[in-house]
C-alpha cells in the first residue's frame, strides 16, 4: 500500500448534484426550481411577507438592549501580565505601547485590566480602566495604576494651543470635552422669550 493506491471509504464521498444538464438526468430544464415566478430567478430570497398571516418577527416579543453609549474594552488579566513579565516581554513600566506590542489591543481600542490570576512583579501599569481586584493586587505588589482617557491613536493626533503636536502622555490624560446638547434650541427659546417680553412692555407703555 502507498499513497497512490489509497481510496476513500465506500459511501464517504457523494456525487455532486448537477442540475440543468439535460432531461435524462431528472434535474434538467427547470433544475428543480419550478416554472416562472421570482423563486425561479437568480438572487431570489424569501420575503418577510407571509401572505396576510402575522409574520414571525411580529409574533415574537422584543428582547434585549444594546446601549450605544457603552465603552467597549479589550481585557487583560494581571496573571497574564505576570507571565509576560517573568518571560521578559514586559518591563516594569507597562505602557499602552507595550500592551499593543503584546497584541492586547490596537491603537484605536481601550484596555481594562482585570484581577484574574496572581501578581508578584512590581508593575507600573497604564490603562483605561482597572477592576477593583486588579488595582488591589497591583498596589499590593508595590506597583502603580494610571488611568488614561483617550486612545493612543487620539493622543498622537492631538495638538496644543500653539497648533503643535501635544506630548503623548499629556494628551492621553486630557479629558474629552462634554457634549453640549440643545444649545441652539435654548438660544432660540431665550430669544423668543426676550421678544415676547419686549412686545409686552410696548403694549403696557401704549395703554398708559
Amino acid at each position: 500500500m502507498n499513497l497512490s493506491t489509497l481510496t476513500p471509504a465506500k459511501g464517504s464521498r457523494k456525487t455532486r448534484h448537477r442540475v440543468g444538464r439535460g432531461q435524462g438526468s431528472g434535474w434538467g430544464k427547470t433544475a428543480g426550481r419550478g416554472s416562472k415566478g421570482h423563486s425561479s430567478r437568480s438572487g431570489f430570497t424569501y420575503s418577510v411577507n407571509e401572505g396576510g398571516q402575522m409574520p414571525l418577527h411580529r409574533r415574537l416579543p422584543k428582547f434585549g438592549f444594546k446601549s450605544p453609549f457603552k465603552t467597549e474594552y479589550r481585557t487583560v488579566a494581571v496573571g497574564q501580565l505576570e507571565a509576560w513579565s517573568q518571560a521578559g516581554k514586559l518591563t516594569q513600566d507597562v505602557s499602552l505601547d507595550a500592551l499593543i506590542k503584546a497584541g492586547v489591543l490596537t491603537k484605536r481600542q481601550q484596555v481594562k485590566v482585570l484581577g484574574d490570576g496572581e501578581l508578584t512583579a512590581k508593575l507600573n501599569i497604564t490603562a483605561h480602566a482597572f477592576s477593583e481586584s486588579a488595582k488591589e493586587k497591583i498596589e499590593k505588589a508595590g506597583g502603580t495604576t494610571t488611568v488614561v482617557v483617550r486612545t493612543l491613536d487620539e493622543a498622537q493626533s492631538m495638538k496644543g494651543a500653539d497648533k503643535q503636536p501635544m506630548d503623548v502622555a499629556t494628551a492621553l490624560a486630557t479629558p474629552k470635552p462634554k457634549l453640549k446638547r440643545g444649545v441652539k434650541k435654548n438660544a432660540a427659546a431665550i430669544k423668543s422669550a426676550e421678544a415676547a417680553k419686549a412686545s409686552e412692555k410696548k403694549k403696557t407703555a401704549k395703554t398708559k
